[in-house]
């Protein structure tokens, strides 16, 4: 008899501790893919600034041709960009299009006609857009990580999430120095020449 009630008690055990299993392996299932998620919005943006950069560009190129190094440096880090495959890659590339992205605005002041571009002013106005929809969706992906690696560390998901394939996740997004604020050039000249061909991307 006491023999039926230990197995009995076992029993009990094995299936609460089973449940409790499924349980916390369903809700990490849930954050991860909310993780994925907000990450995919991340990248969508990336790509979008990504687009839009190469019309920037050629407008740019239009009036300061010199400036080849800066255009190389962009170039590289949209190469970098677009051959990254993790998002720590993606992080590392974007921070490098940041480096390059400040130096070319901080060329821009060195050629008032710029300032009065039409098109330059266009997608200008384009990148300071989604340089916030970045910082948005940066913050929506950090805090859907945090909201991860704080579960997968609490008891009873600290028991199961090795043994159920989970594991902490530090891909945290940080911004670089020069993308804590969106870019910004100051247009107080009124010199004049005509537009480029360029034209505004869209995603």
């Amino acid at each position: 008899m006491k023999a039926l009630v230990v197995l009995v008690v076992i029993g009990l055990i094995v299936l609460s501790l089973f449940g409790m299993y499924i349980g916390t392996k369903n809700t990490l299932v849930a954050k991860n893919e909310a993780v994925k998620n907000s990450w995919a919005q991340v990248d969508v943006d990336l790509q979008r600034r990504s687009d839009l950069i190469p019309n920037l560009v050629e407008t740019v190129k239009g009036i300061a041709q010199q400036e080849q190094a800066v255009f190389v440096a962009i170039a590289d880090a949209r190469a970098r960009l677009a051959g990254a495959g993790t998002p720590q890659e993606k992080i590392a590339a974007n921070q490098a299009l940041d480096g390059a992205i400040s130096r070319l605005l901080v060329v821009v002041e060195n050629y008032p006609q710029l300032k009065s571009n039409e098109n330059f002013l266009r997608l200008q106005d384009e990148l300071a857009g989604t340089e916030n929809r970045i910082s948005v969706s940066r913050r929506r992906y950090n805090d859907a990580l945090t909201d991860y690696n704080t579960y997968i560390g609490q008891f009873p998901a600290s028991l199961f999430a090795a043994s159920a394939g989970f594991h902490r996740n530090d891909a945290y997004f940080q911004a670089s120095e020069s993308s804590r604020e969106a870019p910004k050039v100051q247009f107080n000249l009124n010199d004049k020449k005509p537009a480029t061909s360029a034209a505004p991307a869209t995603k």
